[in-house]
């Protein structure tokens, strides 16, 4: 396929900041204000406005749930504006990654999206996912969600040629992830615990200045496809099981078209051929800064745009009216 033939390249790489910025702007204004909702109801109206600004004929396949759930952005709804006549993308998204951070004024939320030619992001349903994630440079298959936290983390710690209490692992602080994080301290690893926020916490194991060799543990599905799309571009290993709580959960997984329930998706599983993937901090993080407000009455944005076909990373910092 010419580059000239990529869809990708009609959408306008660069573009999809603007949308991500536009969801991260209007987040912004409720930060430390308590009200995850609005917040979110703000980002995901803001997305949704800014893409219809792109020419391609877009389907949200991983968004903010199912139409009765989400009147905005869900699964199944069609953005951009040239429906039926422009390049067929599929996208996924996260209009604000870290809702209860921003109403809480914490680190590391995020306004996140992905994009891919039709047919190359797994359609995840709005369920749990078990994650396993290490960064670029490691032999191909050195994580597998099959075994356990000891054997990955040893597996990992052989190939950089460092014993187990040298490798530090991100782990969200929740209470379902208290036999990993005894496991992990049990053989001497360094544990980094999260609040919110797993996008970021998955990347984080591609940046050697954060220290974080390996994430693990369970979170969202469709936060675990946008963080493979990012490790798509960077490089990295990546292991998702989605996980069913009852029937209905494994019944709306079929319905997306989701046979084997037990399957362990690698990276290019999750996120195929040529990946876009765009991300504005809200609040100020290990990845990226957040909006802020100046007193000439500009605010800034910083965001990262990547894409997995050059392996282009570029870091963008944005200055706008208020």
């Amino acid at each position: 396929m010419n580059s000239s033939d990529n869809p990708i390249d009609r959408v306008l790489v660069l573009e999809m900041v603007r949308v991500t910025e536009a969801a991260a702007v209007a987040a912004s204004q409720l930060i430390g204000r308590g009200d995850e909702k609005a917040a979110d109801a703000a980002a995901v109206e803001a997305m949704r406005k800014a893409f219809d600004e792109l020419y391609m004929d877009g389907t949200v396949v991983i968004g903010e749930g199912e139409r009765d759930e989400a009147p905005m952005l869900y699964i199944g709804e069609k953005v951009g504006g040239a429906p039926g006549t422009g390049p067929k993308i599929d996208i996924a998204l996260d209009p604000l990654e870290g809702t209860t951070i921003t109403a809480k004024a914490g680190p590391n939320a995020l306004a996140v999206l992905a994009a891919a030619e039709e047919g190359n992001l797994l359609n995840a349903p709005d369920v749990y996912m078990d994650k396993l994630a290490v960064g670029p440079g490691y032999p191909e298959g050195i994580i597998d969600l099959a075994k356990t936290p000891t054997e990955n983390v040893k597996a990992v710690a052989e190939a950089k040629g460092v014993k187990p209490k040298h490798i530090n692992v991100c782990v969200l602080d929740r209470p379902r992830h208290a036999p990993i994080i005894e496991e992990l301290r049990a053989i001497g690893c360094g544990v980094v615990l999260i609040g919110d926020g797993d996008v970021a916490g998955v990347i984080a194991v591609t940046d050697e200045d954060t220290t974080i060799d390996m994430y693990m543990g369970q979170g969202g599905a469709p936060e675990g496809v946008l963080a493979a799309a990012a490790l798509r571009c960077v490089g990295g290993q990546f292991n998702g099981r989605l996980l069913f709580r009852n029937d209905d959960e494994r019944s709306r997984a079929r319905k997306w078209g989701i046979e084997d329930l037990d399957r362990i998706y690698t990276l290019n599983e999750l996120a195929k051929g040529d990946c876009i993937f765009a991300a504005t901090g809200v609040t100020a993080g290990s990845l990226l800064d957040g909006v802020k407000y100046r007193r000439d009455g500009r605010m800034t944005t910083e965001s990262v745009v990547m894409r997995s076909s050059s392996g282009t990373v570029r870091w963008i910092k944005g200055e706008h009216n208020r």
